[in-house]
């Protein structure tokens, strides 16, 4: 019988964190698993750095794949698939790290976002798994929204081929989570938290699993996983294949590159801190002006098409949120107090284009590919200029020109 008809069907209930406090490895920061960032020490940028023109270039100093994706030694069924997806030419860290997964190396691999990280290790681990049936995946990323994200990718490159994922993640159904796992999955895609929750609950077995991908590892160590991360490993073979990918790159993050990984194959495509084609502005709110009024004024011009809108706290996300609607916006949030549903459905609606701004906190600031921003806003300042990085990554995506305003004053 289908794998799909045993799913657990509704057995929700609320979640309830285990293993709560503070990481006790203060020095990577953080304020406690999956807790709010705002009581984070904020790190004061310098106003000018938010100011740069953006400048259409080739990618990567007139970059040229020493691939296609034909001259990967992959599956003749995935070479379709990636056809089928629309993929031509690899993307720099795609035609560079995807020879070196294949070959079964520990990769740590740097590239702007919006770049192709993803289908990176994606593509390579489906051949692994295609070429061994036995293969297990493990993914680990810091949200839920990215976590279905990737595993919605991986679900767009093995239509047909019988490869199963089991998507894990705090805010949904862990009784669903654990009626699939009771089934065989290749591939395991989640956040440290549940993924610990389940482990612990005997439901994932690491032993089983040779093949580790952490996405967006310093954001986890900034949400203060490092301890979960930690666990995590050291359940799994020594002899794993360890892969990690980030937009950035901090001492911390170095330091465990060299507790985990082995010899890896470093792979840096990144040439500046924030792409080239993103125009970045700032608004000066002066003396007598409302900042509501000012970002009124902004969304009435036509090219802000499709806006999304960061604020530093839950709360205020959800009040200019409101704000925006009594105003005539159509416009929806995304923030930490929402439960996993109602976050899924406002992301649907803004990549949908059924409403026109999205107004969030730094949860949907890192790996989430939305196409067609016009304009990434920054209603409050970020704490950091790594998160102004991974803010500002939402838009000019791709080839695309986009425009990155962040309010001053």
């Amino acid at each position: 019988m289908d794998k799909k008809q045993y799913k657990g069907r509704g057995f929700d209930r609320p979640f309830k964190r285990p293993f709560g406090g503070a990481p006790k490895f203060k020095r990577f920061g953080g304020s406690g698993r999956g807790g709010s960032r705002n009581n984070r020490f904020s790190q004061r940028i310098d106003p000018s750095r938010f100011i740069n023109k953006a400048v259409i270039t080739e990618e990567i100093e007139n970059f040229k794949p020493e691939h296609l994706f034909k001259d990967f030694l992959i599956d003749e069924s995935l070479k379709n698939a990636v056809v089928k997806k629309g993929y031509t030419l690899p993307t720099p860290i795609q035609d560079r790290a995807i020879p070196h997964v294949l070959s079964g190396a520990d990769v740590f691999g740097v590239a702007n976002t919006g770049t192709g990280k993803t289908a990176a290790f994606l593509i390579p681990l489906i051949n692994k798994v295609l070429l061994n049936r036995r293969e297990q995946i493990l993914i680990i990323v810091p949200t839920r929204e990215l976590a279905i994200q990737i595993d919605s990718e991986l679900k767009g490159f093995t239509l047909g081929m019988k490869i199963f994922s089991v998507c894990c993640v705090g805010g949904a159904s862990i009784r669903n989570q654990i009626s699939e796992l009771k089934y065989r999955n290749e591939f395991i895609i989640g956040t440290p938290g549940r993924l610990k929750d389940l482990i612990d609950r005997k439901m994932i077995r690491l032993s089983e699993y040779n093949t580790l991908v952490l996405d967006e590892a310093d954001r986890m160590l900034d949400m203060g996983f490092v301890d979960d991360m930690r666990a995590i490993m050291q359940g799994m073979s020594k002899s794993r294949q360890t892969l990690f990918f980030s937009a950035t790159v901090s001492n911390d993050i170095e330091s465990l590159i060299g507790e985990f990984l082995r010899q890896p194959v470093r792979i840096s495509v990144k040439t500046r801190d924030t792409a080239k084609n993103v125009d970045q502005d700032v608004v000066r709110v002066g003396n007598g002006k409302i900042k509501i009024d000012v970002l009124h004024d902004l969304l009435n011009q036509k090219e802000f098409s499709k806006v999304l809108i960061f604020g530093q706290t839950k709360h205020g996300v959800e009040r200019l949120s409101k704000m925006l609607i009594q105003k005539g916006f159509k416009a929806e949030s995304i923030h930490g107090d929402k439960n996993h549903s109602k976050r899924q459905q406002a992301l649907k609606l803004f990549k949908d284009n059924h409403v026109q701004i999205l107004v969030a906190t730094d949860v949907a600031a890192r790996g989430l590919d939305i196409a067609d921003v016009s304009h990434v806003i920054n209603y409050d300042l970020p704490a950091t200029y790594d998160d102004y990085v991974h803010r500002i990554g939402r838009t000019g995506r791709g080839n695309k020109k986009g425009k990155a305003l962040t309010f001053l004053g």
